[in-house]
């Protein structure tokens, strides 16, 4: 069985999914769509077949287009998320899914409201020593979790490694919804409870200069008591530097996973992802084509995603009111489309 599918974007992600997609049989890529021709044109020459445009009218009609794989600003993913769930595409699309609730409920309904699936990109949840994790964890190896502990350095070129709509709240969310997005889904996924409460805190680190500041801290308590403790800065000198610890302690035992323990060299000269990362976008995709295709039940529901980004948002409100927020939000096992 064929997929055929087109990337929309065409920035450094797009060409991720590319290169993911490249490697994942019985996957045909279309067309890659970007509002610079010039930009689209150089990822679509990464793809034997594939076609440039600006056109996302062209796309949508297409019937060989089965799916759209959503890469672009966050400000546009509610925007084609909808268009292309009306045209009848399946569709992954790159987190953070949206920059408000009412977005992300338009989106679910305009795809999942028509039988269609949607998939939201949290590809750490596809590295291997998150999935170890969690796997065990669903196995009730610990008993039952109750803390999530979560400590995510990486580094970042300040000020030149972001554009401006990423330093504009309006435009990104905040820090906690773009930054944020992947560890609060974490511990969504990891405890499968609700949050109900959420207190950030932001300070500079490396980058002084910056409108925002490049280093948070959530604190998130669970609707059973449990508790998330969440630190990610963007501060580390180099580009590729990357430091990441998390700590899963439950009822009957801690499980607990450092990039620091994974095997491999680098230098200034090669700086290769942590083996415990790699092979994530590829996996992540694969499960995506999968999805596509009728053969897989979902990594990544949508109820799940909805409560992340309303702790994202609540962090972010939280940031501007120096106060803790509540959260009241629908269960993340609840089933069928969110209303």
């Amino acid at each position: 069985m064929t997929s055929t599918v087109a990337i929309i974007g065409s920035g450094n992600i797009a060409r991720d999914h590319l290169a993911a997609l490249r490697e994942i049989p019985g996957v045909e890529v279309a067309y890659v769509y970007g509002s610079n021709l010039e930009r689209a044109a150089s990822l679509a020459a990464l793809y034997p077949g594939a076609t440039a445009t600006t056109d996302i009218d062209k796309i949508l009609k297409d019937p060989a287009v089965t799916a759209v794989d959503i890469t672009n600003a966050t400000p546009d993913h509610a925007r084609f998320t909808i268009a292309a769930g009306q045209a009848g595409k399946h569709v992954h699309v790159e987190k953070p899914a949206a920059l408000n609730l009412n977005h992300l409920d338009s989106m679910v309904e305009a795809t999942e409201g028509r039988g269609l699936s949607l998939m939201v990109g949290q590809t750490v949840r596809f590295q291997p020593s998150i999935a170890t994790i969690a796997a065990s964890i669903q196995a009730g190896e610990i008993g039952t979790p109750r803390l999530t502990h979560l400590s995510w350095y990486t580094g970042y070129v300040w000020p030149g490694g972001w554009r401006g709509w990423q330093l504009d709240a309006a435009k990104s969310g905040g820090h906690p919804v773009h930054n944020g997005s992947h560890c609060i889904d974490l511990a969504v996924w990891l405890l499968q409870r609700n949050p109900v409460r959420v207190f950030a805190r932001s300070f500079p680190s490396y980058a002084a200069q910056m409108p925002v500041h490049d280093s948070f801290q959530l604190t998130v308590k669970f609707d059973d008591g449990s508790l998330a403790l969440l630190e990610i800065s963007y501060s580390l000198r180099k580009h590729a530097d990357v430091l990441r610890r998390i700590v899963v302690a439950g009822s009957e035992g801690t499980l607990a996973h450092s990039t620091q323990d994974d095997p491999g060299l680098s230098s200034d000269g090669a700086r290769p992802a942590p083996s415990s990362v790699e092979g994530a976008m590829t996996a992540q995709l694969c499960h995506w084509i999968e999805l596509v295709e009728g053969r897989a039940e979902p990594i990544i529901r949508t109820a799940e995603v909805r409560a992340a980004l309303a702790t994202g948002l609540a962090a972010q409100q939280s940031l501007d009111t120096g106060r803790a927020i509540d959260l009241s939000i629908p269960s993340i096992h609840q089933k069928g489309v969110i209303r």
